[in-house]
């Protein structure tokens, strides 16, 4: 029987307030200016050094500062690549497998975990990692997002806070977030070179060079030091037990969200496999939070922390009315479950560092959440997940720019789930998400066309009103990667969007643009070869689509490894518009699903089709793979 913890759940005391220094051997000389000088920079390689110390930085600060927080510097005798291309040139270079499910060709005498050891203390950060003061979160679903409410809770508490996540979706940057932001170009290239210099320095046959994941994750272990954060909230890659954040040897609390099937290649095939690699970064004696789990996960995860004397909780879902009015920035009704997990940890690891009543001094019942904790919850955001894009580029010809028409025709709803769980939950929010918006469009339609990528599924303010009777159409953009199994994915979205009422008026399948053996930015440019690629793959989820559609199996006599010839190959602008219920394969002639050419293509022909036809709003759901749902951001953002 499984026993939720109280929201106030007592942890043992860490002896720590959040007013630290810290060392940090850094090895090249310069000049810094300006502010917000991390405050770990030794003086032996320093030529001047003007110590000025953060400020905390509350949504209300954030606000009015957003992007424009950085830090000018001015290198002396740092000789540094001045092009940011060049750092992922480098970065690319670390990439030891073709493609995701390939085995690591790694060589040298160390395991992994041993290698990431040697990685730290050439860098001289192994003995700083514990003042990290750092929770640590494994999980299949929603560990991406319940770190990003720990950091916003955290943040809203004054605390300075440090967030590695993965993967990213247009720029690595993304994965290093200070106080809320993704770390600058030019502190990213800053501690890259660092890095990088000095590792190569030390490579020998018995240790090589990280690979990209392991270099990534010793990365933010250098950012988050040298930036003296109070907080560091690490987000597991793969795993648990052999996964790199797992050389975290004295986190403040660990946390394990939802489990689920997933990465089964490395992870095993059944939940009890991959819930005892999860349980892998629990620690002797360090408290550890748990969600609601399946019996076969929750067993081995019990299991464990009996073994390792782990005082083990299973955190309740948030409940809404904690809220006082507010919503969670996150949208689903699975976000409750993370949110949960999050004020969890956040309530443990104030009261082990003793913060919790520095910050709040018995002001508040325990039982209720402190309003930073609601500040925090409102208004974290993490891309790609739940995300809604108003597209204005066919009105403005400026992408994500306010036009004369202030209500883009055509919406993009970015969701990256890739498991069977997740693509549930993906169709239930859409379902959800475009019912919502059918419901507005039928009184008076009032939305805020998006200056930027924005959103998580809510819409934050509103604009220009308009009255709409515009007919709608749900699209599905899809592609997945081969190592998952779409036999699945494709049934779970279809059969959970048509429980709610909701049905695809047409599906593409499209190849992404990125590759897995190449780091790009949001400037890089596309590749040319994104026009010449093998397309059976796509084919494949096509006739799986239509064999689900109309309940048979449907033969596209099209040759394994097929090209597409982009000029004859793009659909008329008239396909998107033909009503479904036409749907009937004839010839070949598929009339519910498409394969498009490419990305960019297929972005341009959307936009396209919407300006012609003035009277169709179009909600195109692109989910299947985080690195699909990337692209077309990076994609809407140029």
């Amino acid at each position: 029987m499984l026993v939720y913890a109280n929201s106030y759940l007592k942890c043992g005391i860490f002896g720590v307030s959040h007013f630290h220094k810290r060392d940090c051997h850094f090895s090249v000389k310069r000049t810094w200016s300006l502010t917000l000088l991390p405050g770990c920079v030794d003086a032996r390689h320093l030529t001047r050094c003007i110590g000025v110390g953060y400020t905390n930085l509350s949504s209300q600060v954030m606000e009015k500062m957003g992007n424009s927080i950085v830090v000018k510097e001015y290198l002396q005798d740092f000789d540094v690549p001045s092009s940011y291309e060049t750092a992922m040139e480098a970065l690319s270079s670390l990439i030891t497998r073709k493609k995701r499910g390939d085995k690591s060709s790694v060589g040298g005498k160390y395991g992994k975990l041993e290698r990431m050891s040697e990685y730290l203390k050439i860098l001289g950060l192994e003995a700083h990692i514990d003042g990290l003061k750092i929770i640590h979160v494994a999980g299949t679903k929603g560990k991406g997002s319940t770190c990003t409410f720990c950091e916003a809770i955290l943040r809203e508490c004054g605390l300075q806070t440090g967030l590695f996540t993965s993967p990213h979706l247009i720029d690595v940057r993304e994965r290093f977030r200070i106080n809320g932001l993704d770390i600058s170009e030019e502190k990213f290239l800053q501690y890259f070179w660092d890095c990088w210099n000095q590792l190569k320095e030390h490579v020998t046959e018995n240790l090589p060079m990280p690979p990209l994941f392991q270099f990534l994750t010793v990365l933010a272990f250098k950012i988050f030091i040298c930036e003296n954060v109070d907080v560091a909230i690490i987000e597991v890659g793969l795993g648990g037990t052999n996964d790199s954040t797992n050389v975290i040897e004295k986190p403040v609390v660990c946390g394990i969200t939802s489990l689920g099937m997933d990465h089964t290649e490395t992870l095993g095939n059944n939940l009890a496999h991959i819930a005892s690699h999860k349980a892998g970064i629990f620690k002797p004696q360090i408290p550890a939070f748990t969600v609601p789990q399946l019996s076969e996960a929750m067993d081995v995860i019990l299991q464990r922390a009996h073994e390792l004397k782990v005082p083990l909780k299973v955190a309740a879902p948030l409940d809404n009315e904690q809220l006082n009015g507010l919503k969670l920035s996150l949208s689903g009704d699975h976000q409750f479950i993370n949110a949960g997990l999050a004020v969890s940890l956040c309530k443990c690891w104030l009261q082990r560092t003793g913060n919790w009543e520095n910050l709040f001094q018995n002001d508040i019942q325990e039982a209720n959440l402190p309003e930073a904790f609601r500040r925090g919850l409102s208004t974290a955001h993490i891309s790609g997940r739940a995300q809604i894009v108003y597209d204005t580029y066919s009105q403005s010809y400026n992408a994500l720019k306010v036009s004369d028409n202030p209500c883009g025709d055509l919406v993009f709803y970015l969701d990256g789930a890739h498991s069977p769980e997740s693509m549930e939950a993906c169709a239930k929010w859409f379902s959800s998400a475009v019912k919502g918006n059918m419901k507005s469009l039928s009184i008076s339609f009032k939305v805020e066309c998006l200056e930027e990528v924005w959103g998580n599924g809510h819409i934050q303010h509103a604009s220009k009103s308009k009255e709409s009777d515009k007919l709608s159409k749900q699209i599905l953009l899809f592609n997945c990667m081969d190592v998952r199994d779409p036999q699945i994915l494709l049934p779970r979205l279809v059969s959970t969007c048509a429980s709610s009422g909701m049905h695809f008026t047409k599906a593409l399948f499209v190849p992404s643009m990125s590759t897995y053996n190449k780091v790009t930015s949001g400037a890089s440019v596309i590749p040319s070869d994104i026009f010449n690629r093998d397309f059976s793959w796509q084919f494949n989820l096509q006739r799986l689509w239509e064999k689900i559609i109309h309940g048979k199996e449907v033969d596209t006599s099209l040759d394994k490894g097929a090209k597409m010839d982009t000029a004859k190959i793009l659909p008329p602008h008239e396909f998107l518009y033909e009503d479904a219920s036409h749907c009937n394969p004839a010839d070949n002639n598929f009339s519910c699903s498409a394969v498009m050419p490419s990305l960019p293509l297929t972005i341009k022909w959307l936009r396209d089709c919407v300006k012609e036809n003035p009277s169709v709003r179009v909600q195109v759901l692109v989910t299947g793979s985080l690195h699909l749902v990337g692209d077309v951001l990076k994609l809407l953002k140029r």
